[in-house]
């Protein structure tokens, strides 16, 4: 994998020497936040050696480099799933790539499942913790030291001070957060009644299928690691309804102003080292 990824810095460094400290993962909630960047350079994920494809619906597939708010940063325009067949090694591929061209703070975004009875949806949760429920781990296999220790410390996944400033900025700007914790399956089904109970029941506020795998990666590079969810359905009991992912595409765009503000003004004003 070190081969790689020197393979993948090295072509990007033909398109751009932009150093970013910032990088972003522009999951569901954040997809138009790239609208806000000051574009220097957007690579195609095609046109990258090494890099995955990206096949969801609403993710479009570009590695984007440029300035918000003079502090430069590198987006990662649609992400990788496990579901889609990649392995968790390829779904993180990206984050490892980000740290070698220069980042020290990742924000992640995503869509979930609200199991926290006092959620509705289009509520944004600041994530503060998460359990790793998809039967498997990036970091499996031989530990290259370069990358970050063999045994990773994972008491503090989600960087505190990082939530705390949120919560700060949210009621600077007004904007109703939840906090919790984020539960990471590998999809592609929705969970069914008897599943959201079981993930409740073992401490989760929400569900999704991303984020658990790249947090653990970008940890174990030693970089701070920030992340929101957008709740796009419920699933708590008497207000589970059928579900399509058109339907959460939709419930994300809605409460996608929000997340932005909240998400901007961290960039502003984040202290990286």
């Amino acid at each position: 994998m070190l081969t790689e990824i020197h393979q993948t810095i090295e072509f990007i460094r033909t398109k751009t020497a932009m150093i970013p400290e910032i990088g972003i993962i522009l999951g569901s909630g954040l997809g138009g936040f790239s609208t806000q960047i000051e574009v220097e350079c957007e690579i195609p994920y095609h046109d990258i050696p090494n890099f995955p494809i990206s096949t969801v619906a609403g993710h479009q597939g570009k590695l984007v480099f440029g300035k918000f708010a003079g502090r430069n940063l590198v987006a990662l325009q649609g992400r990788f799933h496990f579901y889609e067949g990649y392995s968790l090694k390829q779904v993180t591929f990206p984050i490892r790539v980000m740290k070698y061209l220069g980042v020290k703070f990742l924000i992640l975004s995503n869509a979930s499942g609200g199991l926290n009875p006092d959620f509705e949806i289009g509520d944004v949760m600041i994530i503060r913790d998460h359990i790793n429920l998809m039967h498997d781990n990036p970091l499996l296999g031989p530990n290259i030291e370069e990358f970050g220790p063999r045994f990773l410390d994972m008491s503090e996944a989600y960087n505190k001070p990082m939530i705390v400033r949120a919560h700060e900025i949210a009621g600077e700007l007004g904007i109703s957060v939840k906090e919790g914790v984020y539960a990471g399956v590998s999809g592609p089904t929705y969970e069914t009644p008897a599943e959201y109970h079981y993930i409740r029941m073992i401490g989760a506020d929400a569900v999704g299928m991303s984020t658990v795998p790249e947090v653990i990666v970008a940890r174990h590079m030693g970089m701070k690691c920030f992340a929101l969810s957008i709740i796009t359905d419920l699933g708590v009991h008497g207000k589970i309804v059928e579900i399509s992912h058109d339907e959460v595409i939709d419930a994300a765009a809605m409460a996608e102003p929000k997340m932005s503000a909240l998400v901007k003004r961290l960039v502003e004003t984040a202290e990286i080292n």
